[in-house]
């Protein structure tokens, strides 16, 4: 089984509640090392602009590109869910490696401010789906924009859409991520 996300890009209004929540719930200091990001995308000129939200986070990957890159063995993939982990105690530190963030396509490997900060990332919630509950960010989201739960799942309950704007879907890495994009109505598509 691979747990994964369904957003809906529709639904989304950049509020930040899943960042606040997800960094609440994690004790992850303020600063730059955020496990759920938005992002927000704007296009067009007035009167004809356009604006979409993408939130991210990791997207627990088939093939995670941070797990090949990490030369200390820091990052592994469980294979019971499908969840990338990082062990920080092995983790060689922003200032000696990065090959990790590098290697993302997606920048899910986190670092704080301090020197030879150790990565961090999103762990979909591990200690709530241990309790039966869902990642926080998707309890917290007031419109209801995330889901989380096996990716067989999620995909055939929202569709298998793996694309979305200001998403680019990576076929080498396969994230476990499936949408409900935003129509751009100059361009007339979802990207």
């Amino acid at each position: 089984m691979q747990l994964g996300f369904y957003f809906d890009q529709t639904r989304c209004t950049g509020c930040f509640t899943c960042v606040v929540a997800c960094k609440d719930w994690h004790n992850v200091e303020a600063g730059p090392a955020s496990w759920r990001r938005v992002k927000v995308i704007e296009r067009g000129k007035f009167p004809e602009v356009f604006v979409a939200s993408l939130t991210t986070a990791c997207y627990h990957c088939a093939e995670p590109a941070c797990v090949l890159a990490c030369p200390a063995d820091a990052i592994s993939k469980r294979e019971e869910d499908g969840i990338v982990v990082v062990n920080p105690e092995k983790c060689l530190g922003k200032d000696s490696c990065e090959l990790c963030l590098q290697a993302c396509p997606y920048e899910a490997p986190q670092f704080s401010a301090e020197d030879d900060a150790k990565m961090q990332m999103c762990d979909l919630c591990l200690d709530r789906w241990a309790e039966g509950k869902r990642p926080i960010c998707v309890d917290s989201c007031p419109l209801r924009a995330l889901d989380a739960g096996p990716i067989d799942d999620l995909r055939a309950k929202y569709g298998d859409v793996r694309e979305a704007i200001g998403f680019v879907y990576s076929a080498q890495t396969e994230p476990s991520i499936t949408f409900k994009p935003r129509i751009d109505g100059a361009r007339g598509d979802g990207l």
